[in-house]
């Protein structure tokens, strides 16, 4: 049976216009790789009936609290069940007085500079996320500081930026803005990058999301 994924959008925050390019490139690495994407706004889709479909849930840019009581539980229950998860960009900001989800990303978004192009390090080239990527490379984005650091939880950072590169940096040498993990016995992967709509028609990007679903996906 080919694996389904449903990508969350809603943000009632900070809502980014690349979020109808994220959901277009992750159909489009779907069609080219064997799995099928849903896309929805609606908390209400947040339901043991409905998530049962799918084997990840993806967070795109979501922002403030997307869900519900019930979706709160449903999205718990359906990780407890080994089903996997991965968020991107803005979602480090998203529900932030739930700690149960601050544990799913590994981090809670502090705050970030104006946009800046800066030297990134492929932390960890052994993940399907990273393995494309060579150790250094330059890119344009917003650099997340986060409340808490993500090399203190035992996460397996596979990115990280050099501050010295650009101004606003406040997690100092190391700064980690990708990483892989587990929640609950469930696979979990988060990136901070993918800001701009142009971000999700870069090819080296494009395959760093595709690691990051089949992450997700469990696939080894």
């Amino acid at each position: 049976m080919t694996a389904r994924i449903l990508v969350h959008t809603r943000n009632l925050l900070f809502p980014h216009e690349s979020v109808v390019d994220g959901v277009r490139a992750l159909r489009e690495l779907g069609a080219d790789h064997g799995f099928d994407v849903d896309a929805t706004d609606e908390p209400s889709e947040f339901r043991p009936g409905s998530l049962r479909r799918y084997a990840a849930v993806v967070f795109l840019s979501t922002g403030g609290d997307v869900l519900d009581e019930p979706g709160r539980d449903a999205l718990r229950a359906h990780l407890g069940a080994g089903n996997g998860w991965m968020g991107v960009h803005c979602a480090a900001g998203t529900e932030l007085e739930w700690p149960w989800y601050e544990g799913l990303v590994g981090a809670r978004f502090h705050s970030h500079p104006p946009i800046q192009t800066a030297t990134v390090r492929t932390a960890d080239s052994g993940h399907p996320a990273t393995s494309h990527l060579p150790p250094s490379w330059t890119w344009t984005d917003e650099w997340y500081n986060f409340r808490t650091d993500p090399w203190e939880r035992g996460v397996r950072v596979l990115l990280t930026v050099d501050e010295d590169d650009y101004e606003g940096g406040l997690m100092g040498p190391g700064h980690p803005i990708a990483w892989s993990g587990e929640h609950d016995g469930a696979p979990t992967f988060y990136t901070s990058i993918g800001h701009a709509p142009e971000a999700y028609r870069d090819a080296c990007f494009r395959a760093h999301l595709l690691g990051g679903v089949r992450h997700a996906l469990g696939e080894k």
